[in-house]
């Protein structure tokens, strides 16, 4: 049995472990998902650690080069995302702003002000259809029955409020 040749075989086993699993653990940072890359790294990274070292104290200095490894790694990543190339890949630089149109909710208040019927009991909410279009609506907090004309006196966001018509 040639020694020399295991002993040479585990460190190249031992090597490509630890390559392997750095590697992987870097994937699970720029590709994140649902951990497996990340989990499977560190059981390679074990792994190579269990082979390489002969002593419980060259076990965990190589943890500790490791960690420091990793650790260097991280910074280099986090100062990529904050100032670097990676941030322009990651980070939205423009903005949707209502003056260039856009808004978060459907815009309600082209309804201020119009007459409508409601559909179903508002207690304080239901529904209400106006010219053909039926919104949620909330009355000022009295009860109106079905089929009674309303009013919108107030939008705010989504939320359309009603005053009941007098007859």
């Amino acid at each position: 049995m040639d020694l020399g040749g295991m002993l040479a075989d585990a460190n190249l086993l031992a090597l490509l472990c630890l390559g392997f699993g750095l590697v992987l653990m870097l994937i699970e940072v720029f590709l994140p998902g649902f951990g497996v890359s990340g989990m499977f790294g560190s059981f390679l990274l074990v792994i190579g650690i269990s082979l390489t070292a002969r002593t419980l104290f060259e076990g965990l200095l190589l943890v500790i080069i490791l960690l420091a490894i990793i650790g260097i790694n991280l910074l280099i990543v986090y100062r990529s995302a904050t100032k670097g190339k990676l941030r322009k890949s990651l980070v939205l630089a423009e903005s949707l702003s209502k003056e260039d149109g856009f808004s978060s909710t459907e815009d309600l208040s082209a309804f201020l002000g119009q007459d409508g019927i409601s559909c179903t009991v508002l207690r304080p909410a239901g529904i209400a259809d106006f010219h053909g279009v039926k919104l949620d609506v909330v009355s000022e907090g009295e009860f109106i029955a079905p089929h009674t004309k309303v009013k919108v006196i107030k939008v705010v966001g989504r939320r359309v409020i009603v005053r009941k018509l007098p007859e």
